[in-house]
Order: structure tokens, then sequence, then C-alpha cells
């Protein structure tokens, strides 16, 4: 292989990692622009060596080369990066979409490297329509606003009467998973810690100020 080959297919690797990138980077994510360069030029370069890395040692019928051999760890091994960018926040999963990213990005790498131009840009092309086109689609379609379980902490009087809170609940459409009462600092007051599912920004503001007005009712948070 010549350094004009070479340069192009880590060149093409570079440019359409960032171009992944740059969408990661402008919502903001944990893996971003030099993220996903990195694992595109990384995994381009693995394939690189991979298929050309050892001609010297290669001596016909007693060393043979599987080009395949390098290339294939970076499909298993790319997962402890991807797996760095998942979390779990509130009972909810974060951070899938830009795991996969990273995964699909290393696949383009791969190609690049392979010499395989138009599998990578379409591929790319793909994937930029997923991450872009496709994400106001789904959230027309199952909801805009951004849903996740959260749990309420209310400070309330002796004379609060629990049996409300369902009526309250109810009246916003946020489902009770679970509901704990707890003696509180002052003389006479209780805290009340409520296990939700999934509601919106919206709906959790909409019952706090259902909740903060109901009497007895001190101090309301979310989170």
């Amino acid at each position: 292989m010549g350094p004009g080959d070479l340069l192009l297919r880590l060149g093409v690797a570079a440019v359409l990692g960032s171009a992944i990138g740059l969408d990661r980077q402008r919502l903001d994510k944990s893996a971003g622009l030099r993220t996903h360069m990195l694992v595109c030029v990384g995994s381009a370069l693995f394939m690189i060596v991979s298929a050309y890395g050892f001609d010297e040692v290669l001596q016909p019928g007693r060393i043979a080369l599987d080009p395949s051999r390098v290339a294939a760890q970076v499909v298993s091994g790319i997962g402890f990066l991807g797996a760095g960018t998942i979390v779990v926040r509130r009972q909810s999963v974060h951070g899938l979409t830009t795991a996969a990213s990273i995964w699909a990005v290393a696949a383009i790498g791969l190609a690049a490297g392979g010499a395989l131009y138009v599998a990578a840009t379409t591929a790319t092309a793909i994937m930029l329509v997923i991450l872009i086109v496709i994400k106001p689609v789904e959230e027309r379609i199952v909801g805009h606003g951004h849903v996740e379980r959260r749990t309420f902490k209310l400070v309330v009087t002796e004379s609060f009467a629990l049996d409300a809170i369902e009526s309250c609940f109810h009246k916003t459409g946020v489902e009770v998973r679970g509901l704990r009462v707890r003696d509180g600092n002052g003389h006479g007051e209780r805290v009340i810690e409520i296990a939700c599912g999934p509601s919106s920004e919206s709906a959790a503001l909409m019952l706090a100020a259902e909740l903060k007005s109901m009497e007895g009712v001190r101090e309301v948070a979310f989170e």
C-alpha cells in the first residue's frame, strides 16, 4: 500500500466520523466530535494493519495470514467504550443512542480502512438520517415531552389526609408506584415520598402545583 492510499483511507475515516460526531456534539452528548473521529480513524487503522501489516513475515506454505483477525476484535472491543456512555439516572437509561453511534462509527472506519468507500459513505448518510431526521418523527409518534420516572417529596402537617393524594394524581394522569411516610424534622410534621410512573416535565410541574395547593402541604419537591 502506498502513502497516498493510506492517507486517503484514514482521511475518509476522519471525515465520515466527524459527520456523525458533529451531530452528537450539537446535542451536547458525552461522546462528541473528537470521540467519533478517533473511533473511526482508529478502526480504519486496525483494518489497514490487519490486512497489510504482516506482509513481511508471510511465508508461502508456512505462515498464512487471516486479514480479518485484528479487524474482528474491533467489533467486540468497541463495546467497552460504548458502555461508558450509558448511564442510569432516575431509573431511566440514557446514552444508548450515543453508544450505538460509536459502535456504528467503528464499522464505518473498518469499511474506510478496507477501501469500501461507497459502503462507508452510504452508511454515514443513513446514520445521519436516523439521528437527525428520524428523531422528530419518533417524538411525534411516541410523544413530544421527555418522560422519566420521578419521586415526589411532600412535607405535610398531621392534618393532611393521605387519601386526597389519589385524586390529585388521577387528575394529572400520573401513576403512583409506591408511597412512604416518615416523621419530619418539625413538630407535628410528616414527610411523604411518592414514587411515580413516567411523566413529562410539564405533567410533573402541574402535579407539583396541584399538590402544593392542597390543605396541610407545606413543601413539594420532585426529582
